[in-house]
């Protein structure tokens, strides 16, 4: 199989490296990362995560570095510093396989439970949350309960994430509808107009060299920025299967490659087949099996500059070892596989990032363009251009005005028919969830944001985005109209949101948060529809 095959060389190929400490994934979704993009943006550490999820080990890097220049941050940056060490520091293993319950571990962190042996090391906490959602159309209550384990096992980390949800009320149904939420897999035999219930997991098992990783694991994996829906990879879709390779031979250069199995949502009805019982087991389906392969390039120049290009191709029906080659050429290795044959090729992209920081005092720049189709000989002629593109520019200032306030500003614009392809088994989603924007194609937003920390651990969070949205169109329109549809073609809205956030970290991973958004839709009919939200609650781990 050519997945045993690839997993074989790269097991002999890093063997010939000496090991570090083991590594583990930080959850995306951590305020450690506002953090340290923020004292980034401020020129104190050089921090890069255009693709997340970064190790712990590399966020604890940076915090120790912070430790040492502890003369160049603000008190509250100083108290938060050290209230992240408390869940980052590494802690030094020991001749001791006693195992703690509900007791605070070296670092003055309480865990669950905790095991520190030269050895072997695991970290365990319980997880829950209690939140209620109200508003227009809606008021229901979501509860959680899950666990979240992480350790070392000598070379190796290991990770394991679960959570189940259960949302009970009036609303549940459309709460995500056109929404930056990550969408959700929802469990079977449990569908009921006032409640749902799902669960996500994320696992991976990690090996580091002395320049790299290797890791097969579930996540959602980001690339690029963006302050409310990243274009080329963002955390829409749920969870998915993946291998992923990241080595980075010189501090200034860094590869990264990812195989993702996909889900199509797409019966195959040639492989359904009887199963000669009765009842619900009279048919076994199977789904039209998807990929994706993706690879980049990140380039630092200079300090705080991060230019990063990448392809990725998303196929179906079967794996094809191409795609697992690392530095396999994609588009150009499948238009010769296909016998550049449209109908029998995969949907390829190609993508670039660029981030700033303080090259412009206390300032985060950034752009990103992610090229689903275009013609570069006609890019410019309206009559026979297919600029099949999106694009996001933004950036932020901090500790303008008040210290630890920070406003920025971002536009995203999307053209007709990024994302989508002929072959509906290869459109650039997961579940029907699209793996870029939220938003899909033929659209743009404007928004204006601020962060503020008035004291440590506490966030407010506002902003501002006005939206325009256009239609689908047809896969006859993306392939063959000439001219192609113009930008907000067959306009069907716009909607303004005013979105507030207000969060405290209590302790390490207890949350209490509130959040308040309206949002005003203007359809191109001429009528108008406001929506109002108001959740509050509290949750132990992310």
């Amino acid at each position: 199989m050519p997945i045993k095959k690839w997993l074989l060389v790269m097991v002999i190929v890093t063997g010939s490296f000496s090991t570090q400490a083991q590594m583990v994934w930080e959850n995306p979704n951590h305020e450690v990362y506002n953090y340290l993009n923020r004292l980034a943006a401020k020129g104190i550490i050089d921090f890069s995560d255009i693709i997340r999820p970064v190790s712990r080990e590399v966020i604890a890097k940076h915090l120790l570095e912070l430790e040492k220049k502890a003369n160049e941050l603000s008190d509250i940056e100083k108290q938060e510093m050290l209230f992240y060490l408390q869940e980052f520091r590494p802690i030094d293993p020991i001749e001791n396989d006693k195992f703690h319950l509900v007791k605070k571990d070296p670092n003055q962190r309480i865990r669950g439970l905790f095991i520190n042996h030269k050895d072997f090391q695991l970290n365990f906490d319980p997880m829950g949350s209690l939140s209620h959602v109200s508003g227009t159309g809606k008021s229901f209550t979501q509860m959680s309960n899950g666990f979240n384990f992480w350790g070392k096992i000598k070379n190796w980390g290991f990770q394991v994430y679960y959570r189940d949800y259960t949302e009970t009320g009036t609303g549940v149904r459309n709460f995500r509808t056109e929404s930056p939420l990550t969408d959700i897999v929802e469990l079977t035999g449990t569908a009921r107009p006032n409640r749902q219930n799902f669960a996500e997991i994320r696992a991976s098992v990690n090996y580091q060299f002395k320049k790299g990783s290797i890791s097969i694991g579930k996540d959602i994996l980001t690339f690029g920025y963006g302050e409310n829906g990243r274009i080329i990879l963002s955390d829409k879709a749920p969870t998915y299967p993946y291998l992923r390779l990241d080595y980075q031979p010189f501090e200034w250069l860094h590869f990264n490659y990812v195989h993702a199995w996909l889900n199509s949502n797409i019966i195959d009805s040639n492989a359904t087949y009887r199963t000669g019982t009765t009842g619900v087991g009279d048919y076994r389906d199977q789904y039209i099996p998807k990929y994706m392969a993706s690879h980049s390039l990140t380039f630092k120049p200079i300090k705080g500059l991060d230019i990063a290009i990448g392809e990725s191709i998303v196929y179906s029906d079967k794996t094809d070892v191409g795609f697992f080659i690392p530095i396999n050429l994609f588009k150009f290795y499948d238009n010769n596989r296909s016998n550049y044959n449209i109908r029998a090729g995969s949907n390829g992209q190609y993508f670039l990032q660029v981030s700033s920081r303080n090259h412009l005092r206390n300032t985060h720049l950034y752009g990103s363009l992610f090229i689903d189709e275009i013609k570069v000989g006609s890019m410019f002629n309206r009559a026979k251009s297919r600029n099949q593109i999106g694009y996001t520019l933004g950036g932020s200032v901090t500790d303008l005005f008040l210290p630890y306030l920070t406003l920025g500003a971002e536009y995203t614009r999307v053209n007709p028919f990024v994302y989508n392809n002929l072959i509906p088994a290869q459109t650039y989603t997961q579940y029907n969830a699209s793996l870029g924007d939220w938003m899909g194609s033929n659209f743009d937003r404007a928004m204006l944001f601020a962060k503020f920390t008035p004291i440590p651990r506490l966030k407010t969070y506002l902003r501002i985005q006005h939206i325009r949205k256009g239609g689908p169109g047809t896969v006859d329109q993306q392939y063959n109209a000439v001219p192609q549809p113009p930008f907000l073609f067959d306009y069907q809205k716009k909607r303004t949101d005013i979105f507030l956030q207000v969060s405290y970290e209590f302790v390490n991973n207890l949350h209490f948060f509130g959040n308040l958004q309206h949002i005003s839709t203007t359809l191109a009919n001429g009528s108008k529809a406001k929506d109002n939200t108001l959740q509050l609650g509290f949750s132990y781990g992310l």
